[in-house]
């Protein structure tokens, strides 16, 4: 019988191995809020500058409405207006304590409020000062660009849809992508900077991350001479490779067939004998050939099944695998709720959620929530006075609106 896994989590900033890391984060919407979320999952010090009022992506409608729940947790949030010059100075002494900005503001943005790279090279010669763009240094850097255009630009929905029928990916994979890049670029300019002392300027960008993504697809045309066809025309590189309907035509499997000693198990084990047995296909290129005779075997093999059973019986064979699910359906996932995998969250309305952990074990463990989900500028107070400012200069930026936070209960002294 199997034994349910205890989920190990990470709980501590210095349980963790960016604890000490200071992160002052001007962004919204994905790109670089997942760069700020990955690097607090991991135990940095996260301060997220919110607008007064808080971050707009907080508002979000539709397909939107899920970004600030998913990218902000463990993270304290500071309201600052950085349309005042009191705002933009506050700002700037953080970032001058900080070891890493993180900005997605648009091309030249923050070169014109003052807060540019060159603004801290005397002031904080140590900082890593991190952009996440459309476009990284060339003819196209300084247009708008958002994930849907690089896909489409990029060959990515080229490559998910049909033949005419261009399709963007079903998540948002290259804002997220390319803030795991940027995390890569920040993490590799803080160990230079143990040896040398001195910060770095990176980059990272959803084009060139979308043509990162796609290089398989430029290669393969350089090795085979063909260029890819969209995925749902390609070429399989296996002949069992594909999604089969089961008794219940809308619960739906894939099954993935990707190796000769699978092939042996899979036909052992639903007894396909006159298959197993059939030399001519031994080895995988001849199935690949015969796929078109092969597929509809399965086909039927698998509607004579119900899910549940088909499932059982693809795990006994070892082969790959996987029920069609929804992403809701994830919530009721066995092994997602036996490693701890989903994180209780309460949403600023005072909703409770469950989200994706990072899906990054160490030691064992993942890392966990630190901090729950914060309302605009609920830390501004807090971070201001353990950041270096004195008390009475709290009190008169919050009074000229430069910065604003939550209000001081009657009868109690501002802490």
């Amino acid at each position: 019988m199997a034994v349910k896994a205890e989920p190990k989590m990470h709980e501590r900033d210095s349980d963790l191995p960016l604890a000490n890391i200071r992160v002052v984060e001007f962004s919204h919407m994905v790109m670089g809020p997942s760069t700020g979320l990955i690097l607090a999952d991991l135990g940095a010090e996260v301060i997220k500058v919110e607008p007064i009022g808080g971050d707009r992506t907080r508002t979000l409608l539709g397909s939107g409405a899920g970004y600030f729940p998913m990218y902000n947790r463990n993270k304290q949030s500071i309201a600052i207006d950085l349309k005042s010059p009191e705002g933009v100075a506050a700002a700037r002494r953080l970032v001058e304590q900080a070891d890493v900005l993180i900005e997605n503001f648009r091309p030249g943005a923050m070169v014109g409020l003052g807060l540019g790279p060159d603004d801290f090279s005397t002031s904080n010669p140590g900082l890593v000062y991190y952009s996440a763009k459309g476009f990284l240094t060339g003819p196209y850097e300084n247009r708008a660009a958002l994930d849907e255009v690089a896909q489409m630009m990029g060959g990515l929905a080229y490559m998910t849809g049909p033949s005419g029928r261009p399709l963007r990916a079903g998540a948002s994979v290259i804002d997220v992508t390319g803030g795991m890049f940027g995390v890569i670029g920040i993490l590799a300019a803080l160990e230079q900077r143990h040896r040398t002392g001195k910060g770095a300027v990176v980059r990272s960008s959803l084009y060139e991350t979308t043509a990162f993504l796609v290089g398989q697809h430029i290669a393969q045309l350089a090795v085979t001479g063909n260029a890819a066809r969209p995925m749902p025309e390609r070429i399989s590189a296996w002949a069992i490779y594909d999604v089969f309907e089961t008794a219940r035509p809308e619960e739906q499997v894939f099954i993935g067939v990707v190796s000769d000693s699978q092939w042996q198990a899979f036909t052992t084990v639903f007894g396909l004998d006159d298959l197993a047995a059939d030399a001519a296909l031994a080895e995988n290129n001849a199935r690949v050939l015969a796929r078109e005779t092969l597929l509809p075997r399965v086909r039927e093999l698998a509607k004579g099944f119900a899910r549940e059973d088909l499932l059982a019986k693809l795990e006994e064979s070892g082969v790959a695998f996987a029920p069609i699910a929804r992403p809701q359906d994830l919530l009721d996932d066995a092994h997602l709720n036996a490693n701890g995998a989903l994180l209780d969250l309460t949403l600023t309305d005072g909703r409770s959620v469950r989200l994706p952990a990072l899906p990054v074990e160490i030691n064992g463990a993942l890392p966990g929530v630190r901090r729950d989900l914060r309302s605009p500028g609920a830390d501004s107070r807090r971070i201001l006075r353990e950041w270096g400012f004195g008390a009475h200069e709290i009190d008169m930026l919050l009074a000229a609106g430069a910065i604003a936070g939550p209000p001081v209960p009657a009868g109690r002294a501002a802490r």
